[in-house]
């Protein structure tokens, strides 16, 4: 699926062209939709897919990348491998099918090449095979598990596949694991990004972190205030909760928000003292509530109600 400026006939753009001839060149069939004719979708894609820019190929309703990625893949052959790899017909072409368990017909894995994956693969207690750098990752799959890991407070090693080809072909025999990115821990293939994915959202992942004697950073105050203020666009420290404010300056905030049609977070600081005494010295402001925006404080009930007052608070909170 190739989300575009205008339409395979007649792309808007060039960069969008160059993807639609490379997809004919793989002889691949592929869905688009015109990013043009829905400004919704345009932008909500864009937070979706965080990536910022079209056009988006996605594989299977994953998203591959934008052109250039796309330009790289192609010039590389890993394109026709990933489509390939997904159940992705595409036109005939040369490579060698890999069979049941991973071994191809014509290769087998020479010793130093199963000795020198095993070394890269316990080289870190965790390690991902990923396409780029973490500074710099080159698929959205990899840039996923990037993310995830960081979230996590890991340290983990990573090798990008992109600068080796044997390494690159030789560990999906190795793994019997035909995509990428691949994270291992201590030496065991965990998967790719949605099996990373769904384990950080069960829990799953740092359970097995854990077991497995895997080091996590302890979250300091900062860090964990800083994931606090912005873990809604429009987040509100107040004392009580939105349904039953505990004190009347609260209570004023709430009101003002929710008359203006604006969706927020909350936090109960009656209900940790850390966070209620870290926040002052973190926002240096000394009293609450506090309202934040994209992580940003705006103010207490005094400065809501002023913006409110003026017709401000509205665009001031979504700018």
């Amino acid at each position: 699926m190739l989300f575009m400026k205008g339409n395979p006939e007649a792309p808007q753009c060039g960069f969008s062209k160059k993807v639609v001839n490379i997809l004919k060149e793989e002889n691949v069939k592929f869905g688009t939709f015109d990013i043009l004719s829905d400004n919704e979708v345009r932008e909500g894609l864009k937070q979706f897919s965080n990536w910022p820019t079209f056009p988006q190929l996605y594989c299977q309703g994953e998203l591959l990348g934008g052109c250039d990625i796309a330009i790289a893949m192609h010039e590389s052959g890993e394109l026709k491998e990933v489509f390939r790899d997904h159940g992705i017909s595409t036109g005939t072409g040369t490579e060698t099918a890999v069979k049941g368990g991973g071994i191809t017909e014509s290769t087998g894995l020479s010793a130093t090449l199963d000795s020198r994956l095993e070394s890269l693969i316990n080289s870190s207690p965790v390690m991902l095979f990923m396409k780029g750098k973490p500074e710099e990752p080159k698929c959205g799959f990899s840039r996923k598990v990037v993310e995830i890991l960081k979230e996590e407070k890991v340290d983990f090693g990573s090798f990008d596949i992109l600068t080796d080809a044997e390494v690159r072909q030789g560990l999906k025999v190795y793994s019997n694991w035909s995509s990428y990115p691949q994270l291992y821990i201590k030496g065991e293939l965990i998967g790719g990004s949605d099996i990373v994915l769904e384990m950080q959202k069960s829990g799953e992942l740092r359970k097995v972190l854990s077991e497995k004697g895997v080091i996590i950073q302890k979250e300091t105050l900062e860090d964990r205030l800083k994931r606090l203020v912005s873990s809604s666009p429009v987040m509100l420290f107040m004392k009580g909760n939105p349904d039953a404010p505990k004190c009347g300056f609260s209570s004023k905030v709430v009101n003002a928000l929710k008359e203006e049609g604006v969706t927020f977070g909350s936090f109960d600081i009656l209900s940790d003292e850390e966070v209620r005494q870290g926040l002052k010295a973190f926002s240096n402001w000394p009293t609450f509530p506090q309202l934040y925006y994209k992580g940003e404080l705006v103010g207490g009930c005094d400065i809501v109600l002023e913006l409110r007052t003026d017709g401000a608070l509205k665009s001031t909170l979504s700018e």
